[in-house]
Order: C-alpha cells, then structure tokens, then sequence
C-alpha cells in the first residue's frame, strides 16, 4: 500500500494542519472552503517529505497495465525520412552557394594603446556536403562482372543485388549524395596540412557511426595535427562495400578536386582552393571500406597525392591494388591492423611483398617513418565493430596521425613513379 510513514503523522506539517482547522471554526463559512483545501494539502505534504520511497514490487503492483501491441507497432521499421534526415533535422544539408564568405570586422575597446585586432579562433566544423563527385548515385557497371550496378527493376524503382543476394534499392541505399566534413578548429590552410579520406564500412551512416560512434572528427581534432576530414556516405546502412563513382578511373580525383573548391569555400577563403587541391592525402578505410580504398589507389588519379593507406580490418580482397601501391610509392605508409576476421588476407599480402623485396614491420611502436609497412595483429577480445575507436590502441586514426606528424624525416607529399603519376 502506498502512504505516508505512519511515525511521521506527528510532524510538522500535521500540527499546522490541526491548527488551521482550529481557526476555521471561528472564521465565517465562505472562508471555510478555502482553509479546507489548504488543510488537505498540507496532509500530502508527508507522503512527499516523510514518506518511504515504494519498492519496486509495489511500483510494478500499482501500475497500469499496458496495452497490448504487436512487435511491429512497437518496433516499427525505419522509413527513408530516418536514413535521409530533412534539412531542419541533424545537419543542413549545403550547397556551395551557401558557403559564401562573409566579410569580418573587428573593434577593440581599451583604455591603453595597443596593436591591430586579431580574428579570434574559429569554432569547430563539422557539416554535410551534398557533392556531385560522392559515391552515389552511380549508373554505371560494376567492374566485377562489367554488369550495370542497378540490375534490378520493379516498376519504376531500381536497385542492386548485392553479393549475398539482398537487393538494395537505389532510392533508399545508392542515393545519398553527402559527404561529413570536419574542419578542426585549430586548422590554418597556410601551414602544411592534409586532408584524411574515411571509407566507412557495411551498415553505417554518417551521423549514427562515422561522427559518434566511431568519433572519426573528433581524433582528427585531438590528434592536434593540421588535418581536415572529408568522409563520403557509400552504401547507406547496408551489408555492401560498393565503391560507385569510386570505380571509376579518375573518380578520387573528382572527388577530390570538388572538395577543394568545398573546404575553401567552409574555411572562409576561397583562394584556398589551390591549396587544398594539391595537399597530401591520407586515405583510412575501415572494414567493407576497403573496395573503394583499393580502387582509389588503382585508377583514383591522384595517386602521387595519397601519402599513407591505414586499413582498419579491412583486407577482404584487392590484394594486388594494395601490393601494387605500395611497391610503387615508397614515399608514404602502409598501415594494416587486422584480427582473425582478415588474418588469411593480411597473412597474404605480407608473403607478396617480402617476395618483392619489401621490409614489413608488425608493430607500432616508433614515429611513422616514409615507407613504412606495417602489418599490426590486434588481441583476441577486440571486436570488429568497435575497431575504429579500439585497435592496436585507443583511437588508432589519432594514434596513426600523430606519429606521422613526430616522423622524422617528416613524410610530405612528393612526386610518385610515372606510373603512379598516370593510374
């Protein structure tokens, strides 16, 4: 039963009570039903103040019971507005139109003489971009079987089956054409810096995973290093590495060059744009990331530009792309990180590269030196799904950036072989 704490009727809150009702007698009876409604709420003030919190049991005893519904009704299935948020939802949605520079002023109140206003640090950016150059929506062939990517119909919708044999619709999986960028607050484009490339893995979206689950802006920050994130959606929240335009010869470098204009245009200057276009690339591809990762390298076309690969559990196939980088670019990095699920493939690679003369390491101990190949094996315990914030160590992207900033000498971008030049 819930109810006061029978011990506590003689406090404080009883006694007035019964001296209200002692001059109520004496006041006339209009007045009587105001005095009798401050009687009874001075009664309950016990129950809040001097009552036992109730079990439980008896909190269960008392409730309500619900009615009931059908597992449908209360978990209902996600529509298209909960993968593609509206443009009042999360992030706004932008067009490079809107990110037009606006013009600064300053002014210094103070009593004492001092010199010019400084512009005071900027905050933090982390938006979305709508690019043309993305992933998606792509209409061309998949280059594994030379098949249009869209080869299923049903009425007037198309999709793709994929290589388990679900089909994904393009309205739904293959039509988002944003990109999360990440522009640290600390960032200065006149300085040395570089522009780090995530390919997220199968069943991810941009907000859910890449920015808070997997925090991949925020180790770009902390990393403290003068870097700026750009992170495409591929296949939305779908078991599907299709890399889209990606496959393409020349699409990374599209891509890239879109970004520029983009970054210029978020930073504030637009002048910036040569800048970033020609910045060194670092290009982090985490699980099912790894196809669009492998044909960058292959045919992106700005492979002399791509200064260090890090693979996070993420070598299921295209092992001749990555063997071939790294033998003809031996100015950057390799860093592959694996457990059991990738052991067979990594195993592999690291056979095929000692067979061409090439020195692996297989831990991360040191600064990242130009070169550099290194094959890490993560412990039993480390799952796949939290790989992107717990690999080798905590937060491995600032871990691989920050010992790329301490190399020495530094790594920088440097002209490739010819043949790295033209792919």
């Amino acid at each position: 039963m819930l109810g006061p704490n029978p011990k506590c009727l003689t406090c404080r809150h009883v006694h007035r009570a019964e001296r209200f009702r002692a001059r109520a007698r004496s006041v006339p009876s209009s007045s009587r039903r105001a005095i009798s409604a401050t009687v009874a709420l001075l009664l309950s003030l016990p129950l809040a103040h001097c009552g036992r919190a109730p079990s439980p049991g008896t909190l269960a005893a008392n409730a309500t019971p619900a009615q009931s519904a059908s597992f449908d009704e209360r978990f209902p299935a996600p529509q298209f507005r909960d993968r593609f948020p509206s443009s009042a939802e999360s992030f706004e949605l932008h067009r490079p139109s809107d990110f037009a520079a606006q013009p600064a002023s300053y002014q210094v109140a103070s009593l004492e003489p001092q010199g010019p206003a400084t512009r005071p640090s900027r905050e933090p950016l982390t938006t979305l971009v709508s690019m043309k150059s993305s992933a998606f929506p792509y209409y061309g062939n998949n280059p594994a079987s030379d098949a249009p990517f869209l080869n299923v119909t049903s009425g007037d919708r198309r999709g793709h089956r994929s290589f388990s044999g679900r089909v994904y619709w393009q309205d739904q999986t293959y039509n988002d054409s944003r990109v999360l960028v990440h522009v640290p607050e600390h960032f200065d484009v006149r300085k040395p810096g570089m522009i780090v490339v995530f390919f997220h893995g199968n069943g991810a979206t941009l907000e859910r995973d890449v920015r808070d689950r997997q925090l991949v802006p925020q180790q770009i920050s902390d990393s403290g290093v003068n870097a700026v994130l750009l992170a495409p959606q591929m296949a939305v929240d779908a078991a599907d590495s299709s890399a889209g335009k990606f496959w393409q010869p020349g699409g990374f470098k599209r891509f890239m060059d879109e970004a520029a204009g983009n970054l210029a245009q978020l930073t504030g200057d637009p002048a910036a744009a040569k800048a970033f276009a020609t910045m060194p690339i670092v290009i982090v591809g985490y699980s099912g990331g790894f196809l669009p990762t492998a044909w960058s390298l292959e045919v992106g076309g700005v492979t002399n530009r791509v200064r260090g690969v890090v693979l996070l559990d993420a070598v299921y196939g295209q092992l001749d792309k990555f063997a071939g980088w790294i033998e003809h670019n031996r100015s950057g990095f390799f860093i592959s990180s694996y457990t059991h699920y990738t052991a067979r493939h990594d195993q592999e690679l690291m056979a095929t590269l000692r067979d061409r003369g090439i020195a692996i390491s297989e831990d991360m101990e040191g600064p990242l030196k130009p070169g550099s190949v290194v094959f890490v094996e993560t412990p039993e315990g480390v799952t796949h799904r939290d790989y992107v914030t717990l690999a080798w160590t905590r937060n491995p992207i600032e871990d691989v950036l920050g010992k790329m900033a301490a190399a020495q000498p530094p790594i920088r971008i440097a002209a490739g072989s010819s043949r790295a030049t033209n792919r």
